[in-house]
């Protein structure tokens, strides 16, 4: 196991973070107004999640904001990413907000600023009103339009302490797994029908940008599940099929952004993108960092004949895996940055905005030693830094999640939480990683640090 100190050895000061989103551990579903959102349609449909299980009460966390806060100070994070759902401050996805809302999440951000910690809320993780899906969803672009009225009203409450954002959470992920598989919400399975969601999503983030920046914020961005992709073999059918999956699954996202246009995915055999003028000049000038979530490479294979996708996933040979079944290979994060700098040497800043790993563990109230999630953290951390030492702009690192959560169509089934949560007590137990970050954090900073909005710590 690496120490702290070893782990940090001739490092940059990296900011750190944990993360949370609301819909995973907030519970109080009908709580406050609460509108109707297409994870609780998803979770209401027979066997859609793998343990019948549903999002209420989860970790009770709308009704326990003051522990968990607790908790992140606990940390000794520089920040905590938090989600605000849609469907609680406009139950229908449009009209006024719900100020009961709105007082909540205020109390939130003043209980984060009086213990010390910046923070930085999430105003997407996946959570769009029912209402909006059922008039198309992510498919319409008037979602766009809808996204940014919402963006308003959170920062016309917030903005006076928030100055720090994520839009969007793992747009790729609502295409390729809500819109196109049918995995996730909103479970239609569209397969390349999917990708005006890909558009219509940065568009989203785009006029959310403005809004936001309208109101004061120094600091927005999105964060999209990136992953490095390898192929099967060196033969030109993987390499062809892995060229492809990368550019659906990370490149049809970040270039947009990073470079002002898509890559060309009618000369792969895609459908066009619905691009109206203005949109790109839009969506290229909204980042102020670009966010990374990084959990696991993909090893990518020509498919057999009779596949309806032009690639097949395999498993990574030689790699241990997560209790998700997902590979760890730390090294490839250090690669998907060096990656991404070369190709966008002007790019802004990085965000580590998730990296974490599931492992099996007791479901009632214990102290876990989860020595191979601290051996995850570490090697990863790890691969951050050796991306910085080669000139990769990192500012910071979130490790996902701070607690045991609803694992979305995985119920609670898998645990990714530095804090172990007994869902039928609601009791919280902080594990080993939990110390080993705490101990961590200390051992990166100096007497005269700061945080990024100034404050002492």
């Amino acid at each position: 196991m690496t120490s702290p100190h070893t782990a940090l050895s001739d490092a940059p000061r990296l900011r750190w973070s944990t993360a949370t989103a609301a819909f995973q551990i907030e519970g109080s579903r009908t709580a406050d107004g609460r509108g109707r959102s297409i994870w609780d349609d998803f979770v209401d449909r027979p066997d859609a999640v793998i343990d019948a299980s549903t999002a209420d009460p989860a970790c009770d966390s709308y009704r326990r904001t003051a522990d968990d806060i607790e908790l992140v100070a606990g940390l000794g994070v520089d920040r905590y990413r938090f989600s605000i759902p849609w469907v609680r401050i406009q139950p229908g996805g449009t009209g006024p907000a719900n100020q009961a809302a709105l007082d909540h999440y205020s109390r939130l951000v003043d209980g984060l600023l009086e213990r010390g910690v910046t923070p930085f809320p999430t105003l997407y993780h996946w959570e769009l009103p029912s209402e909006i899906e059922a008039a198309g969803g992510w498919l319409e672009r008037d979602t766009a339009e809808r996204f940014a009225d919402y963006t308003a009203l959170v920062a016309d409450r917030l903005g006076d302490r928030v100055r720090g954002w994520y839009t969007l959470n793992e747009p790729a992920m609502t295409t390729l797994q809500g819109y196109g598989t049918g995995e996730l919400a909103p479970g239609q399975q569209l397969l390349f029908g999917a990708l005006p969601t890909v558009h219509h999503q940065l568009l989203a983030h785009g006029r959310a940008s403005a809004a936001l920046r309208a109101a004061g914020a120094t600091q927005v961005g999105l964060t999209n599940n990136h992953t490095r992709v390898l192929p099967a073999s060196s033969s030109d059918a993987d390499l062809m099929a892995a060229f492809l999956y990368d550019t659906i699954h990370n490149r049809m996202f970040s270039e947009p952004l990073l470079a002002g246009a898509y890559p060309d995915i009618e000369a792969l055999g895609l459908p066009p993108l619905p691009v109206r003028d203005g949109d790109l000049q839009l969506i290229s000038a909204s980042l102020d960092f670009y966010g990374v979530n990084f959990y696991n490479p993909t090893t990518v294979a020509a498919p057999p004949e009779d596949s309806p996708l032009p690639f097949e996933l395999q498993p990574t040979p030689d790699a241990p895996i997560t209790g998700f079944g997902w590979p760890i290979v730390p090294d490839a994060l250090r690669d998907l940055l060096l990656d991404l700098a070369h190709r966008h040497p002007e790019m802004p800043p990085i965000i580590i905005g998730e990296n974490g790993a599931s492992f099996p563990e007791p479901g009632t109230a214990t102290r876990v030693q989860d020595d191979d999630r601290i051996a995850y953290l570490s090697a990863h951390i790890g691969a951050v830094q050796q991306a910085i030492a080669q000139g990769v702009r990192v500012e910071e690192y979130t490790i996902w999640s701070l607690m045991d959560n609803f694992e979305w169509a995985d119920g609670y089934t898998q645990r990714f939480g530095l804090v172990h949560v007994d869902f039928d007590s609601g009791i919280r137990t902080p594990k080993a990683s939990y110390d080993w970050y705490r101990d961590l954090i200390r051992a990166s900073r100096t007497d005269d640090s700061r945080t990024d909005d100034g404050a002492r710590r």
